[in-house]
């Protein structure tokens, strides 16, 4: 395909996306009673030592998982899972500090994780010319100020790791956890890490006529502090890829859009049974990178997919579109974290996928803490 023929097909992909409210505007919205979000209720920071910043960021993150650990949230013990959601905290000059959590129920049953639909049973995709690429890449790059500068496109920013991120506050970015920690200990480009905003070029003076297919610049902000979840740290990979998600603190606000956080509905009830999301691929250099998919298979904590995918893609925000009862109509919201390839082994099948952390209500608890830093703001809409 031409350079030509790939930057009309993505004007007309663009265009579809600006109708397709419209389409959506005639979907019936899911009838469901509204998901109930647990309360949690931090204690007070223990000290930890510094960081000793020993890792290496691993981007081109892959684990296997079989039917015990598919189904692994459904019968873990409260205790077990409330350790889970503690978490610790990174400041700027290597200081830490360990914050565990108790979970209130409200009347609910709080710790109780949504239970996926039946293993469908689809079949086997085939033709996988690289990891992470299922058939024909289905990527597009997105070129231009207008577009670049377009919501949702605009919400993607760089991690200076070597990953990508979501805009979900005016201070804050998701990410994925391996992008900053390896399990064990923080990687070594945590200890001054910094988030990427582009700039297009006739933002930053060029001139795009005269300069052809010239890249987007970086302005690069300072984080101030980093959230990990303790389900991620000293946990083999398996166990651990549930909890892949950290949230970057900025040093100073931002004055783009942002995405809004959802607890991730069943597939069933997105639209189009959709998910989207936008990175940096390691193959493109300097170039965001928009693709989306079906949603394949999902369990209590994961969302199984074939959106193509390289590493840097790692720590994309996961969206699609939410019913939102407040505003009475369909929204794009952040439901998961993009993470990487899982190797999947369910009665004698072993398929493949690419593979998102999805928001459950104890994460969506957890992250709108995070944010907010008080609980009466973490009410879903």
């Amino acid at each position: 395909m031409t350079p030509r023929e790939t930057t009309i097909l993505t004007h007309l992909l663009l265009l579809l996306q600006h109708l397709l409210p419209l389409a959506l505007s005639l979907l019936q919205p899911p009838q469901h009673p509204p998901v109930h979000v647990p309360t949690l209720v931090p204690h007070a920071p223990t000290p930890l030592t510094h960081s000793r910043f020993s890792a290496t960021a691993q981007l081109d993150f892959t684990t296997r998982c079989n039917s015990s650990c598919f189904h692994r949230a459904e019968q873990e013990p409260r205790e077990q899972l409330t350790d889970k959601l503690a978490f610790e905290t990174l400041y700027a000059d290597g200081f830490r500090t360990l914050t565990t959590v108790e979970v209130e129920e409200d009347g609910g049953d709080a710790l109780r994780p949504t239970r996926p639909p039946p293993w469908r049973r689809t079949r086997a995709k085939h033709g996988r010319t690289k990891r992470q690429i299922y058939g024909a890449d289905g990527r597009f790059n997105i070129q231009g100020d207008d577009f670049l500068m377009d919501y949702p496109f605009s919400t993607a920013v760089r991690i200076s790791t070597g990953c990508t991120g979501v805009l979900v506050s005016q201070r804050h970015v998701l990410t994925a956890a391996h992008c900053v920690h390896d399990g064990r200990d923080y990687v070594h480009g945590a200890q001054k890490l910094r988030v990427g905003f582009l700039i297009p070029p006739s933002i930053n003076g060029t001139k795009t006529g005269l300069v052809p297919n010239k890249k987007p610049l970086v302005r690069w902000v300072r984080v101030k502090r980093t959230r990990v979840p303790k389900g991620w740290i000293q946990g083999p990979q398996e166990v651990s890829m549930d909890f892949d998600y950290a949230l970057l603190e900025l040093r100073w606000p931002h004055r783009r859009p942002f995405m809004r956080l959802s607890v991730a509905p069943s597939s069933d009830d997105l639209a189009g049974n959709r998910i989207h999301f936008s990175g940096f691929d390691s193959d493109r250099p300097g170039e965001l990178v928009y693709r989306f998919c079906p949603v394949e298979e999902e369990s209590s904590d994961l969302i199984y997919q074939h959106c193509d995918a390289r590493p840097g893609a790692s720590g994309s925000g996961v969206y699609g579109r939410v019913w939102d009862n407040a505003l009475e109509r369909w929204e794009r919201k952040v439901i998961g974290i993009f993470s990487g390839h899982q190797w999947l082994e369910i009665d004698g099948e072993n398929r493949d996928y690419n593979v998102a952390v999805r928001i459950t209500p104890l994460k969506f608890a957890q992250i709108c803490y995070w944010v907010h830093g008080n609980r009466l703001d973490c009410i879903p809409d």
